[in-house]
């Protein structure tokens, strides 16, 4: 039994008097501990997949279960066991980057106390602890990712949802944003994520290459980590026997 399955899904929308097919009959298993990496350019309807998976959008074709019953749009499922992680901060959450990690723990009604040590404790498991009290225009693109993923983690999801995490930092941070998201694989958090860089996709344990709406191919690779392929600083170095 597969943690989430998306089973003959389509997603259509209309601009005007057209009508766009964003998903065209697509079927997908994720399952627990799992890194799915969905590859496709713009427009390709990668983004509706996972908003779809996620249960924030319903398909107008199809079915989604979740550990073998159909997706509830119920907040027990969509936005705890299953947790989209975006990076848009509203100032109704609260000032600070801990305020925004710990809305969702508070709406659950869970005391203040008890919401802000876990805020902290998630923001230590995504490695941005030191931005606990930093506003979110404060922070930059990596940082923004780390706290928004810590926001998500809060929930104790079994599946976290994130669309192109890597999509707007440099190579060097968007290989350590990986080898995050490859460590909570390691703690059984199944990952679903994005991007429309091949080369992002280190650490997957399968690819779905993704354009038209439709699959058009699926690659299960042997596991590999995500290491860093570029010069440490001291590698940089002149060699001194050098003239």
């Amino acid at each position: 039994m597969s943690l989430l399955s998306i089973e003959n899904v389509s997603k259509r929308y209309s601009r005007g008097r057209r009508e766009y097919r964003a998903l065209d009959n697509v079927s997908l298993a994720i399952e627990s501990g799992e890194l799915v990496v969905v590859l496709g350019p713009r427009k390709s309807g990668r983004s509706t997949l996972l908003r779809i998976a996620a249960g924030l959008e319903r398909a107008d074709e199809g079915v989604v279960r979740f550990e073998d019953a159909p997706l509830p749009r119920t907040r027990e499922v969509v936005g705890r066991q299953i947790s989209y992680c975006h990076t848009l901060f509203s100032p109704m959450e609260g000032e600070r980057a801990r305020h925004h990690v710990a809305a969702t723990l508070l709406a659950q009604g869970v005391s203040s106390a008890r919401a802000g040590r876990l805020a902290l404790e998630a923001l230590a498991r995504a490695g941005v602890e030191e931005c606990a009290r930093m506003r979110p225009d404060e922070l930059n693109a990596v940082e923004s990712v780390r706290v928004a993923i810590a926001r998500a983690l809060i929930a104790a999801p079994s599946m976290l949802v994130i669309d192109d995490p890597t999509g707007r930092v440099d190579s060097l941070h968007g290989d350590e944003i990986l080898r995050l998201l490859r460590s909570l694989v390691h703690d059984g958090i199944a990952v679903l994520m994005s991007t429309d860089d091949a080369t992002r996709i280190s650490g997957a344990d399968r690819v779905v290459s993704l354009d038209g709406g439709r699959i058009r191919a699926e690659v299960k690779g042997a596991y590999a980590d995500v290491l860093p392929l570029r010069p440490r600083k001291h590698e940089l170095q002149p060699d001194a026997h050098l003239g």
